[in-house]
C-alpha cells in the first residue's frame, strides 16, 4: 500500500509545490510535485536569506532601479522551477508541469490611487509581458474586480491564467466566466488552460472569529465545506463546456492556522482531485509513512451541517473582509520586498 505523498498523488491530486526556492524545486519535484506556485512573500523571504546578493549585485552595476531588481529575481526563480517541471508539461500535453507567476499586487494598493480601470489595464499589459515567450507559465491575477475584468482579455490573448485570492462560490463563477468568455474568442481552445486557487485555511480562521456559536459539528467544516462545493461547481461547468486541457480547481493556503489541529487536516479531506499548492511544511508532514491518504474531494458533509454552515455564515461579508486582508497580505511583502532590495543596494 502507498503511504506518504505517494498515496496524495494515487488518490488523484497534484501536487504543486507552494514555493519556487530552488532547491525545495528540486526536493518536492523528487517526491512527485509537478508544479509550482510563487507569491510576493516567497520571494521577499528567499531574497532575505542573502543567497542571490551575488545576482542583486549585477543588477545593481547594471543600474537597474528596485524595482527592476526585485521583478528580475523573481523571473530568474520562477524560470528556473519552470525548467525543472517542464518534462512534467510536455508528457502531460499542457495539462501539468506549470509553474504560476504572480503580477504585481501594488496594482491594488490603494496608496497608489488607481482608478478600476487602470487596474485593469495594468493586469493585461503586465499579464501578456511577463507571460510572453513561455511554454509552462501561468500567470496569478487575484479575483478583485479589477482582476476580474482583466481575465477575459487576457484569456482571449491566450494567457494561461492562475485566478487567485478566491473565497467564495461566487468568486469563483465571476473569475470562470470572465475566462470562458475570453477563451471563446480565441481562434481554437487546443491549448486554452486555467485554474482557480481557492484558499482554504483563512476562512476557518475568519469563522472562528466572526462565527463562534456553531455547533460542534460545524464548527471547523467551513472552509472544507466550501472549497468542495466550488470543486462540484467546476466539474459541473466545464462537464458542459468541454476543452482539450482540463481546467482546474487550485487547494491553496492549505497549511493549517489554529494550534493543535492535524497539519493534513486540508490535505486530507480535499484529497483526490486537481491541485494542491501545500508549503514545504505541509508537504513533509503529509509525507509521513504513517499517513495513507484517499479520495475525500467529493465526500460532503451531512446536510444538516450543510444548512446550519448557509444559515450562519455570510459569504458576502467573509469574502469582504478576507479579500481586504488578503490584498493588504500580498502589498505589504511587496514593499517589504523592494526595502530588502533597497537594503541590499
Amino acid at each position: 500500500m502507498t503511504r506518504g505523498l505517494a498515496s496524495l498523488v494515487a488518490s488523484g491530486t497534484k501536487l504543486w509545490l507552494d514555493s519556487v526556492d530552488p532547491d525545495l524545486v528540486l526536493e518536492a519535484r523528487a517526491a512527485g510535485a509537478t508544479g509550482a506556485t510563487s507569491n510576493p512573500v516567497i520571494i521577499s523571504d528567499l531574497i532575505k536569506t542573502g543567497r542571490f546578493d551575488g545576482r542583486i549585485t549585477r543588477l545593481i552595476a547594471a543600474r537597474d532601479d528596485d524595482d527592476t531588481i526585485a521583478w528580475l529575481l523573481a523571473d530568474d526563480l520562477v524560470r528556473g522551477a519552470e525548467a525543472v517541471f517542464h518534462d512534467v508539461w510536455q508528457s502531460s500535453g499542457g495539462n501539468d508541469g506549470w509553474v504560476s507567476f504572480e503580477l504585481d499586487p501594488l496594482i491594488e494598493d490603494p496608496q497608489r490611487g488607481l482608478s478600476e480601470d487602470d487596474r485593469v489595464a495594468r493586469y493585461v499589459e503586465l499579464g501578456t509581458r511577463w507571460s510572453s515567450g513561455h511554454t509552462n507559465r501561468m500567470i496569478k491575477v487575484p479575483a478583485t474586480p479589477a482582476g476580474i475584468r482583466a481575465l477575459e482579455p487576457l484569456a482571449a490573448a491566450g494567457v494561461p491564467l492562475n485566478v487567485t485570492l478566491i473565497f467564495t462560490r461566487g468568486q469563483y463563477e465571476r473569475a470562470r466566466d470572465a475566462v470562458w468568455r475570453g477563451a471563446a474568442r480565441r481562434p481554437s481552445l487546443t491549448s486554452f488552460k486555467s485554474v482557480y486557487s481557492v484558499f482554504v485555511s483563512r476562512i476557518d480562521v475568519y469563522v472562528e472569529r466572526h462565527v463562534p456559536n456553531l455547533s460542534p459539528a460545524a464548527r471547523g467544516m467551513v472552509a472544507i465545506a466550501n472549497a468542495k462545493r466550488i470543486w462540484l461547481a467546476n466539474q459541473d461547468f466545464w462537464r458542459a463546456h468541454p476543452t482539450p486541457l482540463a481546467q482546474e480547481i487550485v487547494f491553496a493556503s492549505t497549511g493549517v492556522k489554529q494550534p493543535g489541529v492535524d497539519p493534513c487536516l486540508y490535505v486530507a479531506a480535499l484529497a483526490g482531485a486537481d491541485i494542491q499548492t501545500n508549503p514545504p511544511a505541509t508537504n513533509r508532514a503529509a509525507d509521513d509513512p504513517s499517513r495513507t491518504f484517499t479520495r475525500e474531494v467529493d465526500r460532503l458533509p451531512p446536510p444538516a451541517v450543510l444548512s446550519e454552515l448557509d444559515a450562519e455564515v455570510d459569504m458576502d461579508r467573509l469574502e469582504e473582509v478576507l479579500m481586504a486582508e488578503g490584498v493588504e497580505k500580498f502589498v505589504a511583502p511587496q514593499k517589504a520586498l523592494l526595502a530588502v532590495v533597497a537594503g541590499r543596494r
